[in-house]
């Protein structure tokens, strides 16, 4: 038998569910999992516990699609690991209340957004990739701080090379593991 199973946030100690909880009810939600947590915060027990209790052909009802997340790529991700498993998603009021992917119109706005978040990912990265080349044109060093200074490069070769050291104690000397020192001293050819 199927289930809907509710879900409500509110962000602060101040606000309250009872809106939500009413519209939950009225959709005939059995259970109602509940957080007072900002969005934008990973931790929300309450949500956790509403999609652990969700199983194939259920569905998580919520009253507003900003309840579950803030940001689209979220939101996107959530609602498809719900599909995965089977589970429904139904939107009540406010801008998301056409998704409702138990039926074929909610599939279908859903859709249209998970291409949106495809999009806007395919955005980021090439921002990100531009912004990267534009750093290295300025002479900008992209990626972690080297662990050893061209200095103590020259003086770790001197020392192998010479004999007087082992690859693995000049490592060790310096605190780092013997491939860095390896992979440093071969870039620094």
């Amino acid at each position: 038998m199927t289930a809907n199973i509710g879900y409500a946030r509110v962000s602060t100690e101040e606000q309250n569910l009872d809106l939500q909880l009413t519209a939950l009810r009225e959709a005939g939600c059995g259970k109602i999992f509940r957080d007072k947590a900002s969005g934008a915060t990973a931790r929300r027990k309450g949500l956790t516990e509403a999609i652990a209790s969700c199983g194939a052909g259920d569905v998580l009802v919520v009253w507003k699609l900003d309840r579950l997340g803030r940001s689209l790529l979220d939101l996107i991700g959530l609602i498809e690991g719900l599909n995965g498993r089977g589970v429904g998603l139904k939107v009540l009021a406010g801008h998301g209340a056409m998704i409702d992917t138990t039926r074929p119109e909610g599939r279908m706005i859903f859709n249209i957004l998970a291409a949106l978040a495809e999009f806007e990912r395919e955005l980021i990265r090439e921002r990100t990739i531009a912004g990267m080349r534009a750093a290295r044109a300025r002479g900008a060093a992209i990626g972690r701080p080297r662990k050893l200074s061209a200095t103590q490069i020259r003086r770790a070769k001197t020392l192998i090379d010479s004999g007087r050291q082992t690859r693995e104690r000049v490592a060790a000397r310096l605190g780092v593991h013997v491939g860095t020192l390896r992979r440093a001293i071969a870039g620094a050819g």
